[in-house]
């Protein structure tokens, strides 16, 4: 049985993996959240469990049923079942979703979000959900009071893609309504 997984803020973006076979589906009874660890001072994006809501995202199946390469570039995060909650129309039947350990969050602290990946997050959802999905990545996620880092023009993010003028003004719009 192949493995499959839920990307919810940068694995939307095509442009920062060769996953095979992603496509659009839908984690239900859940929400995103910016959370803060001691890992680094920078917050992640993680998810949390919310009766009621959902969030879009891509699932994609493991290469070779080999988690290491994803489990590398989620560090900080543990892979958790998600089969039950996942709206998806793929032949998928084992999905796996990402999440910080409530036990490694924060409540406080000088952590902040890069714009560079925020940026990544927004194209993503731009290309595969239209500015629709755009606006409801930021709807469906909490923590906006978070402080941003405006590193475009140096990206911090490894994975950091170059928007159109017409993605930069729309995330710089969204993020202006939500702070």
């Amino acid at each position: 049985m192949t493995p499959w997984f839920f990307g919810y803020g940068s694995l939307v973006n095509r442009a920062t993996h060769a996953y095979p076979q992603a496509q659009a589906a839908t984690l239900n009874g859940w929400r995103r959240a910016w959370v803060r660890t001691d890992r680094r001072n920078v917050v992640f994006l993680s998810v949390q469990e919310a009766p009621g809501h959902s969030i879009d995202g891509l699932i994609a199946s493991v290469p070779q049923a080999d988690w290491a390469a994803l489990d590398l570039r989620e560090t900080g995060y543990t892979r958790i079942n998600a089969t039950h909650a996942v709206a998806h129309e793929a032949n998928a039947s084992d999905i796996a979703v990402y999440q910080v350990p409530p036990d490694a969050k924060r409540p406080a602290g000088d952590h902040r979000i890069l714009l560079s990946y925020l940026d990544v997050v927004v194209q993503g959802f731009v290309r595969e959900f239209g500015q629709a999905g755009a606006e409801h990545f930021f709807a469906t996620t909490d923590g906006w009071d978070t402080a941003i880092q405006d590193d475009r023009g140096a990206p911090l993010y490894p994975r950091a893609q170059t928007l159109t003028p017409q993605e930069q003004a729309l995330t710089d719009r969204l993020l202006a309504q939500v702070q």
